[in-house]
């Protein structure tokens, strides 16, 4: 018998697929070609983003960072074109915040008062300050699209990244490769850092000038975080808070209609001074202060701050800011107010406690940044790459010793006439409040004789000052006019 025998053919689709490790090139850059309109004025300008090997002590790359820098085109004098260079803060963010929302060509997507809007993404910046300064981004290790080499293991040396110290000597080596690579060793030079960014740039100054020889014409420290203060606890760093529990008390309506009928400007040199003279020293005596001084002080702290004179004595005159974000509107609403601006409001699960559940305002910011930064950087810059863009990377722990910050920018300032300095606050930052930073700015230079060279800014808004459209014009104005006034035009270095 025979058999009969069928072929069936099977057709497969064969998909090829290469691998290879999901790592950035060490060293590489992508160039495009844009157009902004700043202040009425258009004008072309050239973006280069990339990597660029942090080296070791044998010349071998032991991490990446990456960056993004804008340069104006045409410019007749290249030598005597400014350097902006902006760093930001965590420690362990990303260079996201004031690249995408502050001083950059590209803004965020969001409302005037700086919440989320859809769709997202990015729309021209008519505030930035290219037009008198090219800016570079700078991504310390493991933030945004930087790492270190190799990326984990025992083989990272994490002690050469990830502290205050070995940050700024690294970062101080990095920008020496590139600012000869650029060829911007002539240019004036400024260095912008916001939250620990400040105390990242006040370590710098001194860093660049005496360990790489470069000299600055100016420090900016947007909202900055002084070590020296913030989380020391103490009469001081206690007391601070109290003008900007008035600040965030006022915008939210919950003062005496005394002093809501004022502007928020009257009522803040009010409670500075009744800080510096009477809350300090109040809170220095501990427990034998006499009860007749601490129901005084008591009163008038719940008068500036909102919260209720019971609660001020519950806590000693020492009330923690985590306090007054849950506490400040919980009989007015329910809400919670943000840490980081306290014009953002939460819902927790319970009105009870003493801490919120999450951070309403940085909630409402990572909303719109993170996919703003993974398209622009993809899309309009042309980097390409399935790294993980890291708003806030693997960092800690973090070495916080031996900061010796604040002395630096001194030394700096003293050793170098040029170099200026200017801080910008919002008022109603609870983290690193505008009264901490004016303190900061005070004790840079305890004998005065520099203080000519210092200035402060405040704004009606938070942290991010910039994101609220009346003061990203306002902010950016006050950096362009710093930059013009600081540069050395000719004058002699000498005092």
């Amino acid at each position: 018998m025979k058999k009969k025998y069928s072929i069936v053919l099977f057709l497969f689709s064969i998909t090829l697929v290469w691998t290879q490790e999901r790592k950035l090139p060490i060293d590489t850059t992508v160039t495009t070609q844009h157009n902004v309109n700043v202040k009425g004025v258009s004008f072309s300008y050239t973006a280069t983003t990339g990597t660029q090997p942090v080296w070791d002590e044998h010349g071998k790359p032991m991490a990446s960072l990456h960056y993004t820098y804008y340069k104006k085109n045409n410019v007749k004098d290249q030598k005597s074109r400014p350097l902006l260079i902006s760093f930001n803060g965590g420690p362990g963010s990303g260079s996201v915040w004031m690249h995408l929302a502050y001083t950059g060509p590209r803004i965020l997507n969001i409302d005037d008062e700086g919440y989320p809007v859809q769709p997202y993404g990015v729309k021209e910046n008519p505030y930035s300050v290219l037009d008198v300064t090219d800016i570079v981004y700078v991504n310390p290790a493991n933030t945004g699209y930087s790492r270190t080499i190799p990326e984990t293991g025992k083989d990272v040396d994490r002690s050469k990244f990830f502290g205050i110290n070995a940050d700024i000597k690294y970062l101080a080596e990095w920008l020496n490769t590139f600012v000869t690579r650029n060829n911007r060793w002539s240019s004036p030079k400024y260095i912008i850092g916001e939250s620990y960014g400040g105390t990242r740039v006040m370590g710098l100054a001194l860093a660049l000038q005496n360990q790489q020889w470069m000299y600055l014409n100016g420090v900016i420290m947007v909202s900055p975080a002084d070590y020296k203060v913030i989380r020391v606890g103490g009469p001081v760093s206690s007391a601070l808070n109290l003008p900007y529990f008035a600040a965030a008390a006022w915008y939210q309506k919950a003062l005496s209609s005394e002093l809501q009928q004022k502007d928020l400007l009257d009522i803040l040199p009010e409670a500075e001074n009744y800080t510096i003279n009477t809350v300090i020293p109040a809170i220095a005596k501990g427990g034998f202060i006499t009860d007749s001084e601490k129901n005084a002080v008591a009163e008038k702290m719940a008068y500036y701050s909102g919260l209720s004179k019971k609660e001020i004595l519950d806590h000693n005159l020492v009330v923690p800011t985590s306090y007054f974000w849950k506490s400040l509107l919980r009989e007015r609403g329910g809400f919670t107010i943000g840490r980081l601006d306290s014009r953002y409001l939460g819902i927790d699960k319970q009105l009870s406690g003493s801490s919120p559940d999450y951070s309403a305002e940085l909630t409402s910011w990572l909303h719109s940044f993170t996919p703003a930064i993974n398209y622009y950087l993809q899309e309009e810059l042309n980097f390409k790459t399935d790294i993980k863009y890291n708003m806030f990377g693997p960092v800690r722990p973090w070495n916080n010793e031996n900061d010796n910050t604040r002395d630096d920018l001194r030394q700096a300032m003293a050793q170098n006439p040029y170099l200026h300095v200017m801080i910008q606050s919002g008022y109603y930052d609870g983290a690193t409040t505008y009264f901490n930073a004016k303190y900061t700015m005070w004790q840079i230079d305890p004998s005065g004789r520099m203080k000519d060279r210092f200035d402060f800014k405040g704004y009606r808004s938070g942290h991010m000052m910039y994101l609220r459209k009346e003061d990203l014009e306002k902010a950016n104005s006050d950096i362009r006019d710093f930059i013009l006034r600081t540069q050395a035009k000719g004058k002699s270095a000498k005092y």
